[in-house]
């Protein structure tokens, strides 16, 4: 059995709907952009992650 760590690949705010994405090459989270047009949502919000315990960060497989 191989077991391994997931982590979130994308995250939208719940309150105000910004929206990001993993960025392997950074090493850090980005800003969306749909038609030309960042997702940043509302600069001031206290971002509200709909990461949640529906996500199942250990994976495993029959290897």
């Amino acid at each position: 059995m191989d077991t391994r760590i997931r982590k979130p690949r994308s995250r939208t705010c719940e309150l105000c709907g910004r929206q990001e994405v993993w960025s392997d090459e950074k090493g850090t989270w980005t800003i969306v952009t749909e038609d030309d047009e960042r997702q940043v949502g509302d600069p001031h919000c206290l971002h509200e992650w709909d990461i949640t315990g529906a996500f199942t960060p250990i994976e495993t497989t029959d290897a």
